[in-house]
């Protein structure tokens, strides 16, 4: 648990294990348990092969977000930054959930040659709400005897975007999501921050042929799992996989088969991490 500041911005990260560094950023309001607590557990049995640096986003959970913060490029410019202090010179693994995802695709196009792999979790391809190509919310498993056990702001917020509404799944959104919602700065997400890059951030120089993976759910109402196909003409290395039963937090709906892919995608590519 540290802290990197830059001007008057603060960056809160957490690293675990050593090894490979891996690079983690979470989505848009959240905080890096969104990413820590469904990728710990995958991450588990391979402790000593993959350092993981987690961080909270400017603006988001323990980070302060400076005067100079204002747009997507003002965010990168600090995520560059911040990965130049913990990793100076070094190659590592991006990982990017949702807003992340965007994020984190503005660094590979920045840090291209840096970039050993990645992951996108449910990764925002138009800013807005609810840009692009998706799907109306659909609830396909619902235990109202337990909904009505919940107050009626949890129960507002775990039905906002999830398509499974167990004990469950609630669990897990308590743990790794609820608390973020609960501490979210308001004016700095609506009123300040544009979440847009002045670039196109999928317009790349040269194709991107090393590893990477693209999981969605195809229950995803917030952005959907049609235009993350789009990816793979510029990410030629990809896997695209769109699980069903999931919505936008499909590493809680669907936690097993999240670990699983991800496990198995990590050993399938060992070889090329660490030639």
């Amino acid at each position: 648990m540290a802290e990197f500041m830059h001007g008057d911005t603060i960056v809160y990260y957490e690293i675990q294990g050593e090894g490979k560094p891996i690079f983690i950023i979470h989505g848009w309001g959240m905080d890096h348990k969104i990413m820590s607590g469904c990728l710990e557990p995958v991450f588990a049995k391979k402790d000593n092969l993959f350092k993981r640096i987690y961080i909270d986003i400017p603006g988001m959970g323990q980070s302060k977000a400076g005067r100079e913060i204002k747009t997507s490029d003002d965010i990168l410019k600090i995520l560059i930054a911040t990965i130049d202090f913990l990793l100076p010179k070094q190659d590592f693994l991006l990982i990017g959930e949702s807003y992340g995802g965007y994020l984190a695709r503005g660094l590979v196009r920045h840090l291209f040659s840096r970039v050993l792999g990645l992951i996108l979790i449910c990764p925002l391809i138009y800013p807005g709400n609810r840009a692009g190509r998706v799907v109306p919310l659909t609830v396909l498993e619902k235990d109202d005897a337990f909904l009505c056990t919940l107050s009626q702001e949890e129960r507002q917020s775990f039905e906002y975007l999830n398509v499974i509404l167990t004990k469950k799944v609630w669990d897990r959104f308590k743990e790794d999501i609820y608390g973020a919602l609960l501490s979210q700065n308001s004016y700095f997400l609506n009123e300040v921050l544009d979440g847009n890059f002045s670039f196109n951030v999928d317009e790349l120089n040269e194709f991107f042929s090393k590893p990477c993976l693209i999981l969605t759910g195809k229950q995803d109402t917030e952005v959907g799992y049609i235009d993350q196909f789009e990816l793979l003409k510029n990410y030629t290395g990809a896997t695209y996989i769109a699980l069903n039963r999931a919505g936008h937090n499909l590493q809680i709906e669907q936690p097993e088969m999240f670990s699983k892919i991800i496990d198995t995608w990590l050993d399938d590519n060992l070889q090329e991490f660490f030639i």
